[in-house]
């Protein structure tokens, strides 16, 4: 019997100093639904990266699995062990500015390095930031044009990185490119009658297009499955052997300030989304005067630079850095939390249900047949899906004819010239062409209108709502 909440109060669990172990079964109920459908999700979304470490860490595919998997574990601590409120995630936009960085270095061990060096300094970003408190300080000096310009780079990364890809399975990757697109972001769509066959495919939008890009690989030859029973077996101790710091060795001091410039471009990106993260929490809030949220911004830089530093040690770095946040599985849990306790009785009963089976799915030999052709899909989708999200989201943040043009230019410079010359470049046209104060006539973004724009990205819930 999960422990009972009074009224009003944060959810119990075993208090470890600032931390919060809740134990699923015993703090918070089991949803069998919510497992198996996260669990399948987080492994299609989630492994998506697998692909770029076999190409920039030239591993093999079994060495790739054993690192994500020990990534969902680390996910899944965010919320279980740590007790963080909010759905963990990997900083998706700065995914592309990463791939730009590792195009510098050779694919083995010196891409290895160069993406240690990358997790140390976000990592000691996250734990100066989160000791002082000086990370919202430091989010206000950066201008909204160059925090513009960073999103920026990360949609053209993206785009540019997918365009490369395009030639090697056009006919697949271009019809999840269609399905997806259409089901999440189209007008069109949206305005359709709401009838049962609309909202069971806008909330698997993901998995339609997965299946329609599925049945064109097959159709074209472009894809090919390969379906055995049996338990996957990850080769841990050769996963260490291979990216494990004391294997490959530290990175030169030269390496880890050139990974400075991207490493502070993702903790910008990251404090964005503990922003938007707390915008949709305060609507929960509001929603349900039976729980309390605990929000605590010192303790989530915290848990992100334990995370990253844990994955470094454990299994090697990520391509994508671990965040606070995966915004479309946050906005679908709370949605359901809005709903009442008879639905969801803590918001930790949904973040813990729904990464709870990943780890068991993603062994299982006949999952993985099913999976393994369609990474290179789900990479695709997830970079498209980011580039065009981060896209719009940048122009919103600017008015006038100037800022835009500075953030198209700053995007440019970083996605083609690399996050130093984008930074640096960003920083001397911000002043020359806007000098200091030039925003201050621009209109501030609201939160109503940031959750507005997440609510138009995310994927129809089971009942029929945006999620």
């Amino acid at each position: 019997m999960p422990s009972q909440r009074p009224h009003g109060a944060v959810h119990p669990g075993i208090k470890w100093g600032r931390f919060t172990l809740r134990i699923p079964g015993i703090h918070v109920d089991l949803t069998p639904s919510t497992q198996f459908q996260g669990g399948l999700l987080l492994l299609a979304t989630g492994g998506a990266t697998a692909p770029l470490l076999m190409q920039y860490f030239g591993v093999s595919f079994e060495i790739a699995w054993t690192v994500m998997l020990v990534m969902f574990f680390w996910v899944f601590a965010q919320t279980f062990l740590f007790g963080d409120v909010y759905s963990a995630g990997g900083i998706a936009a700065g995914l592309p500015l990463t791939i730009i960085f590792l195009n510098d270095f050779t694919p083995g061990p010196e891409a290895i390095r160069a993406m240690i060096a990358v997790t140390l300094v976000v990592s000691f970003l996250f734990l100066f930031f989160g000791i002082t408190r000086l990370g919202e300080r430091f989010n206000r000096l950066v201008p909204a044009t160059l925090k513009a310009g960073i999103i920026m780079g990360a949609a053209v990364a993206a785009f540019q990185s997918e365009l490369n890809r395009l030639e090697s399975m056009p006919f697949t990757l271009v019809t999840a490119w269609v399905v997806v697109l259409a089901l999440m972001f189209s007008a069109p769509f949206a305005r359709l009658p709401n009838t049962r066959l609309k909202m069971l495919v806008g909330a698997n939008a993901l998995l339609v297009a997965f299946i329609a890009a599925g049945v064109v690989g097959l159709i074209s030859g472009e894809l090919r499955f390969d379906i055995q029973w049996g338990l996957f077996v990850p080769p841990v101790r050769e996963t260490l052997d291979t990216l494990a710091p004391w294997s490959v060795g530290l990175p030169s001091w030269g390496v880890i300030v050139s990974a400075i410039p991207i490493g502070v471009m993702i903790y910008i990106l990251a404090f964005g989304d503990l922003l938007v993260a707390d915008t949709l929490l305060k609507g929960a809030d509001k929603a349900r005067s039976d729980e309390k949220l605990d929000i605590d911004h010192t303790r989530s830089h915290y848990v992100l630079a334990i995370r990253n530093l844990a994955q470094l040690v454990t299994a090697g770095p990520l391509v994508m850095l671990h965040g606070p946040i995966w915004t479309g599985v946050q906005v679908f849990l709370i949605e359901r939390y809005k709903k009442g306790r008879h639905v969801m009785d803590s918001l930790f009963t949904g973040t813990t249900n729904f990464y709870l089976l990943a780890i068991p799915l993603g062994l299982l030999m006949p999952v993985l047949g099913l999976i393994m052709p369609m990474l290179p899909v789900a990479l695709s989708v997830t970079l498209v899906l980011t580039g065009f999200a981060c896209a719009y989201v940048a122009m919103a943040m600017v008015q006038g004819n100037i800022e835009r043009g500075l953030v198209l230019t700053i995007g440019m410079l970083t996605a083609v010239m690399g996050p130093a010359w984008g930074i640096g470049a960003g920083i001397l046209l911000y002043f020359l062409m806007l000098g200091r104060g030039g925003e201050q006539a621009a209109e501030p973004v609201a939160e109503e209108d940031v959750t507005d724009a997440l609510e138009q990205e995310a994927p129809y819930s089971a009942e029929g709502e945006r999620a």
